[in-house]
């Protein structure tokens, strides 16, 4: 009988995000979502400039923390997944540590969506959602060989997970989803009438 071993694995670690840290209620994290969209004219002014649908303080705010208790909370839940997660890939960090080094906010409208994108100059990525309405998209990874198999075949139908170009994460709400940064991830455009918030955020290996 031939051999056949799963090589090179790429890792999707997916829980609820209560499982680690302080409770976080979701309906007032919504509440402070919207909240901060409202006040953040800055955001508000670069998503228009930008062409970019709905809401996102990527480019405008850096201290969600410091603004509402809640994210100070949220922070300390990622910690414990993230360092769950490290240990799962079994990184030796040699005495260092990953560190938040970013937090956004995003708030997709109907018809909104995410372009794909890496997250470059961080180890891991991520996102816990806060409003997932019905027919909200789902997260879409892609296979990182994808540039390297220009003559392969397309896969079966129902072909195992593991063997798919693309996997679609359909998470709920309070789920939190972490990846390694390169790896390859758009949001497919919003189907609901209702928002899709979602909270991203980025961890760099710092001293």
């Amino acid at each position: 009988m031939p051999q056949i071993d799963s090589l090179f694995v790429t890792r999707l670690y997916r829980a609820a995000l209560s499982e680690q840290g302080p409770a976080i209620d979701a309906s007032e994290m919504e509440a402070s979502c919207y909240s901060i969209a409202e006040d953040d004219d800055a955001g508000q002014e670069w998503c228009e400039e930008n062409g970019y649908p709905g809401y996102t303080s990527y480019a405008s705010l850096t201290d969600l923390p410091w603004r509402f208790p809640i994210f100070a909370d949220l922070v300390k839940s990622l910690d414990a997944h993230v360092a769950a997660f490290v240990e799962d890939l079994e990184f030796d960090l040699d005495g260092k540590e990953l560190k938040l080094e970013d937090l956004w906010i995003n708030i997709l409208p109907e018809g909104g969506m995410h372009a794909s994108h890496i997250h470059p100059h961080s180890v891991i990525s991520g996102t816990t959602y806060v409003a997932m309405p019905e027919n909200a998209s789902a997260l879409k990874l892609e296979d990182p060989r994808s540039a390297m198999m220009m003559a392969a075949p397309v896969r079966r139908k129902g072909a195992r997970e593991e063997l798919r170009s693309f996997i679609y994460a359909a998470p709920q709400v309070g789920d939190v989803l972490l990846w390694e940064s390169w790896l390859r991830h758009e949001v497919p455009m919003n189907m609901s009438e209702d928002d899709r918030i979602s909270v991203s955020f980025n961890y760099r290996w710092a001293d």
